[in-house]
């Protein structure tokens, strides 16, 4: 009997891949199983529900870190997310590594984001008893909030990656890792990118003793912390950095969090954001007989605060906004 495709490509993976790359065919599985695919493994599968679901085509319209920019240039998550993806596949390629699990995790990773980006996030973790983490609430989208309420059903692998991307807990896969250091390598330069752009940032504040060692381009330091990686974790269970990058790239990150994350020169902004993601929540809170079917059900077995919290973080900047102009704003003062 000859065999399917996905059987070919099990079983290259275990001819090509590193013994410490997770294989698809080893998988712990779903929550629900599902009849296997003639031609694509598991972890493809994973790749292709998180592209074709809702939650991830509204991460275009989803702050990065400039709010509504004018540019057409500036990231937003849904670019943020796209660059994880190349960097954490140029990784996983170059330690054979599973890329299909790489991918499918970079993908999802930042479903749960709010609108407004770590803005909305800080809100969200005030208002929610218990608090609110973007990497916790993408593992939520894919198993609870997704296809009404049944989730999008990810193999293991998938969902424990997208949680621990960041935060405190670690990946258990090599690919999870991956993932997580390409969305530091990902934010830290398209970021600087962006605040030179945006004229928040000029050549010459940048530290130097950082681009000695990375580069003075983006495509020079994201090309070093790339080799260096892979030359430090080659045929090793964990990746790392070398002393002298990761000292640079984390003195970059602290420079970046001075003068650009933490810095006051969004301050009026965020308070709009913030202002806008509190009154939304009271709203809802006082009425959440308004929101969608399925936020409503979310209340009634998870939690008022909960459903709600799942609503506003689900938006999207501008609708946001506008669902705060039909709530909050007279119609004739209204400018859409």
């Amino acid at each position: 009997m000859s065999i399917t495709i996905r059987q070919r490509t099990e079983q290259n993976e275990f001819l090509l891949l590193s013994p410490f790359a997770a294989r698809a065919s080893e998988t712990r599985g779903r929550e629900r199983p599902i009849p296997p695919c003639e031609i694509r493994t598991d972890y493809q599968r994973d790749r292709d529900r998180v592209i074709h679901c809702k939650a991830f085509r509204r991460l275009k319209f989803k702050t990065q870190v400039f709010l509504s920019p004018e540019g057409d240039h500036y990231r937003t998550r849904l670019t943020h997310t796209l660059e994880v993806s190349q960097v954490a596949r140029t990784l996983a390629r170059a330690l054979r590594l599973n890329e299909d699990l790489t991918e499918a995790i970079a993908l999802g990773h930042d479903l749960g984001h709010t609108p407004f980006g770590h803005i909305g996030e800080r809100t969200l973790d005030d208002l929610l008893s218990g608090g609110f983490r973007h990497n916790e609430q993408s593992r939520r989208v894919v198993e609870v909030l997704e296809n009404g309420g049944d989730g999008l059903n990810l193999t293991w692998e998938v969902r424990d990656g997208i949680e621990h991307h960041s935060g405190a807990g670690f990946p258990a896969t090599l690919e999870g890792e991956c993932v997580r250091r390409a969305d530091r390598i990902a934010y830290l330069n398209h970021d600087l990118d962006d605040a030179l752009r945006a004229g928040v940032l000029k050549d010459f504040e940048l530290p130097a003793d950082c681009l000695r060692v990375l580069g003075d381009t983006h495509g020079q330091r994201i090309d070093t912390m790339i080799r260096d990686i892979v030359a430090e974790s080659e045929n090793k269970p964990h990746l790392a950095m070398s002393p002298r990058v990761e000292s640079a790239m984390n003195g970059l990150r602290e420079f970046m969090f001075e003068r650009v994350y933490r810095d006051g020169w969004r301050d009026p902004e965020e308070k709009r954001c913030d202002y806008i993601l509190r009154a939304l929540f009271g709203y809802f809170c006082e009425h959440p007989g308004e929101m969608p079917e399925e936020y409503i059900m979310i209340t009634y077995r998870d939690g008022l605060e909960r459903g709600v919290a799942d609503f506003l973080s689900g938006m999207t900047d501008r609708y946001a906004t506008r669902k705060f102009q039909e709530l909050f704003v007279p119609s004739s003062f209204r400018i859409f």
